[in-house]
């Protein structure tokens, strides 16, 4: 049974799927009864060297030819970001063609009108690598778990800034060297700006979230701090009290609403994402039945992406082969999205205070005002430059928040120096 297939960028990600699909398509056969037929490539660069051997009739620039082309059947885009790609995808839908892809940017943008247009032309609209690469994620949130009331959906989705936070508080190396040495090898793009500002996250926090609880979230509706304006002195203080920092996506289901933000957050040494290291990723999923479940592996790179993709395309082409959708396609509801300040968390506080008579007192004090309990607090140095560390009890954001603002107006009070999330595990 043979399927045509169009690829859309042939990118790291599109180079390595390509190459997949021609050197290994006995296997791929062998295994799944499909015969594969890479008809055409879209490319930005026809004179460029490629990871896979294909006549040159079948590379093309346009990407417009690789969507029209009547022996394309499916349509793989691996371009990456909104515009042409967005379109492209659309005209493939409109087409009756199934799309598979692996962008996330996309996915969170429009992914509601996408999923409701694949549903009306019958054909699937497949995206299990714009999150966590290689990961198994998305099947087991929209199919495994349908039937449960998950909870909570909270990891490591970012492998450029778990990278980034593994070696700063490993070696105390400063954020500016070691995002150096993360675009040497790799992991970060010449303008990291998606990634360690907390957007890439962002955007899979949106996925999951909509995939976890029926609801879609657009991405742009998610809040999000990154890791560029975190100091190696935290994470080292972190890490004394028994906290690892991480960038986590969260996403929780409450009565009122749901709730999804991107925050640099103190993971406790014991809970199982403290000790996720360097470009991998993590993520738990959390509900009554299940308890908790851990998906973890490489979040990024050709392989590992490519191979979540393939397993799409092959979903996609028996569906296609079958004339029908084989799972039915998830439906989404309307509901509440819950701002920052609505949400209780417990925080961090580094502040830099004057060491005299009464400053605990006053600062406690301002807590206090603003409905903010102080469970943990440690005082180094004297004079005018001692540090303050303080660990608050749940309270909601936009308390804290208020606490914050009166404590810079406090004349024994320096300067709030950082403030980080706290996760509340249970």
């Amino acid at each position: 049974m043979k399927v045509g297939i169009g690829i859309l960028g042939a990118g790291i990600v599109g180079g390595t799927l390509a190459a997949k699909l021609i050197e290994e398509a006995d296997a791929i056969e062998a295994k799944s009864g499909l015969v594969l037929d890479v008809v055409k490539v879209g490319v930005r660069n026809l004179g460029k060297e490629r990871p896979f051997d294909l006549p040159s009739d079948r590379i093309t620039d346009n990407p417009e030819e690789v969507v029209d082309h009547p022996d394309v059947q499916l349509v793989v885009e691996l371009m990456g970001g909104l515009e042409p790609a967005g379109s492209l995808v659309k005209r493939s839908l409109e087409a009756g063609k199934p799309v598979v892809t692996a962008n996330k940017e996309l996915v969170a943008a429009h992914g509601l009108e996408l999923n409701g247009l694949a549903h009306d032309q019958g054909v699937a609209f497949l995206y299990e690598a714009a999150v966590g690469g290689g990961i198994p994620i998305i099947r087991p949130l929209s199919q495994s778990l349908a039937g449960e009331k998950l909870t909570r959906v909270l990891g490591i989705v970012n492998g450029t800034t778990n990278f980034i936070l593994t070696k700063m508080s490993e070696e105390g190396a400063a954020y500016e060297d070691v995002l150096a040495e993360a675009q040497a090898l790799g992991y970060a793009e010449a303008d990291p700006t998606a990634d360690v500002g907390g957007g890439d996250a962002a955007a899979k926090a949106a996925i999951l979230a909509s995939l976890a609880f029926g609801a879609w979230i657009p991405g742009d509706d998610v809040p999000r701090t990154g890791i560029d304006g975190i100091a190696v002195e935290d994470l080292l203080r972190a890490d004394d009290l028994g906290y690892a920092v991480k960038l986590l996506a969260i996403a929780e289901e409450y009565e009122e609403g749901i709730a999804v933000r991107v925050k640099p957050t103190l993971v406790p040494h014991d809970h199982p994402l403290a000790s996720v290291r360097g470009a991998q990723n993590a993520i738990f999923v959390e509900g009554p039945a299940i308890g908790e479940l851990l998906f973890s592996g490489p979040g990024a790179g050709g392989d590992p992406t490519a191979t979540a993709v393939l397993g799409d395309v092959i979903d996609a082409a028996r569906e296609l082969l079958a004339g029908a959708q084989v799972t039915p396609p998830v439906r989404f509801q309307p509901s509440k999205t819950l701002a920052d300040g609505q949400i209780a968390t417990r925080r961090y506080y580094r502040l830099l205070v004057k060491d005299a008579p009464g400053v605990l007192a006053a600062i406690a004090e301002v807590f206090g005002q603003h409905g903010v309990s102080i469970a943990s607090v440690w005082q180094e140095g004297t004079g005018d430059d001692a540090t303050l560390l303080l660990i608050t009890h749940r309270a909601l954001e936009s308390e804290q928040d208020a606490a914050v603002d009166a404590l810079e107006g406090l004349d024994v009070v320096n300067d709030v120096a950082a403030v980080l999330r706290v996760l509340i595990a249970d």
